[in-house]
């Protein structure tokens, strides 16, 4: 019998691409996040979006703000779309995050929300520093580059 590889409940529910564009990520760090029942529902659904939001520490709390979670229409008590949801870490990574924010200007970004393994929703935050536009051109030059060596090398063989 053939071992399953690919873990039924990890899910990806929504990915902030543009995070890896506009910031240079340093380290990320994976946080639980305060759900109501409606919410997960939705998130079941695959109807949210992290692309516009961020993450701030306020009165030593880790904080999604503007983060989108389409309401659940079957639900009996809806929830509000853009509220601000508590996110989960340890007081040390908590620390560690307001002494790179305050101090060494960074800024937590979230770059991808998903189901675990276990079937909780996990975010996955990135500890960045933002590209200025020049930066943004030579990755993209980079990018370009690696293409084109990836079809040349395609094309020799």
């Amino acid at each position: 019998m053939a071992k399953q590889t690919t873990d039924p409940n990890y899910k990806v529910i929504a990915e902030n691409r543009r995070a890896r564009f506009d910031y240079a990520i340093e380290d990320d760090i994976e946080c639980g996040i305060i759900l109501t029942g409606s919410e997960v529902k939705s998130l079941r659904e695959n109807t949210s979006n992290i692309a516009e939001s961020y993450a701030a520490v306020e009165n030593g709390e880790l904080w999604l703000v503007n983060s989108y979670i389409a309401p659940y229409d079957r639900a009996m008590f809806s929830h509000e779309e853009r509220r601000r949801r508590k996110l989960l870490v340890s007081r040390r990574e908590l620390a560690r995050l307001w002494n790179d924010t305050q101090r060494k200007g960074m800024t937590i970004v979230p770059l991808v929300m998903y189901f675990n393994h276990r079937g909780k929703v996990k975010l996955k935050v990135g500890i960045a520093k933002g590209k200025k536009n020049h930066d943004k051109r030579e990755s993209e030059a980079k990018r370009d580059w690696n293409r084109q060596k990836q079809r040349l090398l395609k094309e020799s063989h």
